[in-house]
């Protein structure tokens, strides 16, 4: 029923083994301790198996889909930053005009106009954005709403678009197609998070940053850079045209910038004085808590790819 190229099917097996192991510790740790309140580890996982069900289901459909997917992710962050973000009242004709750049920027991924996709959001909306505000009439509070505005769309259009983009390029690898390439970045880009806590968890002492995120230290992220790098090596050769020094390469770039994205968004939180983004993803928060390092990660990796092999 589906082509699925041979090592992006051993990609999706391996991540299916890891969610049933994952349910299988759970369960112990239930059995063993039946006093202990085990319900947001048991959402987490449950909220994995929804995520990664609808993310290979949406993978293996026709791509045109898959880009309508990302565009729909787009939407209900940018949705979801405006609705934690404080703005004014003459702000929403403004917000309604950043709303329509998500189908405009993923038009340019699904035609595959590079430059478009590149500088219609950086450039034009950029632009037009302050322009229209100006219309408006209201100046009280014109830099830091707008500054806000296009810094949201930056991150939830622009950034997260780059995933997409990915199933775009042409396939240097037949053994994983375009879906390795994504499969290899949410997959990296999601372990590092995991190595990051384990590693903070077990040998963690050293803060690096206590005011933004107190549970972040130099002991997570050290090992966790240093695991990531090594198993991005390996898998990076399976799954993208990368080589496995480039692989080295990439899973460094992806360590250190996915530690990047979750304590910038930790820092959006800690001003505005809240703990999550929002409540969507049950045991995990609101959908910037789950997307927080690929925000990142994307676009860093996709042009450390393009520049490499494109």
């Amino acid at each position: 029923m589906f082509n699925i190229p041979t090592h992006s099917f051993y990609m999706m097996i391996f991540v299916v083994i890891l969610l049933i192991t994952g349910s299988l510790i759970r369960w112990r740790l239930q059995v063993k301790n039946p006093q202990t309140d085990y319900l947001e580890l048991k959402q987490r996982i449950q909220s994995w198996w929804w995520m990664i069900a609808i993310l290979f289901g949406i993978l293996l459909a026709p791509t045109t889909i898959s880009i309508i997917f990302f565009a729909l992710l787009s939407f209900l962050a940018l949705k979801e930053f405006f609705s934690i973000m404080p703005t004014r009242q003459a702000d929403r004709r403004i917000l309604l005009w950043a709303y329509l750049a998500i189908p405009l920027q993923y038009y340019w991924v699904a035609s595959n106009w590079y430059g478009m996709f590149l500088i219609f959001i950086p450039i034009y909306v950029f632009l037009f954005l302050p322009m229209r505000a100006v219309f408006i009439g209201e100046t009280k509070g014109f830099i830091r709403s707008l500054g806000t505005i296009h810094w949201a769309v930056m991150l939830s259009v622009l950034c997260v678009s780059h995933i997409a983009y990915l199933l775009q390029l042409p396939v240097k690898n037949e053994q994983a197609g375009a879906l390795g390439l994504v499969l290899f970045l949410i997959f990296i880009t999601q372990f590092n998070d995991v190595c990051q806590y384990i590693w903070g968890k077990t040998l963690g002492k050293h803060k690096i940053i206590p005011k933004v995120s107190p549970k972040k230290t130099w002991e997570g992220f050290i090992g966790g850079v240093i695991t990531v790098t090594l198993i991005s090596g390996c898998v990076a050769p399976y799954l993208t045209p990368l080589t496995m020094v480039q692989g080295f390469v990439a899973g460094t770039l992806i360590a250190i910038s996915g530690f990047v994205g979750d304590v910038v968004i930790s820092s959006v939180k800690r001003d505005l004085a809240i703990k999550d983004s929002g409540t969507l993803i049950p045991g995990h928060g609101g959908l910037l808590d789950r997307i927080d390092s690929l925000i990142y990660t994307a676009p860093l990796f996709f042009h450390f790819l393009y520049y490499l092999h494109y």
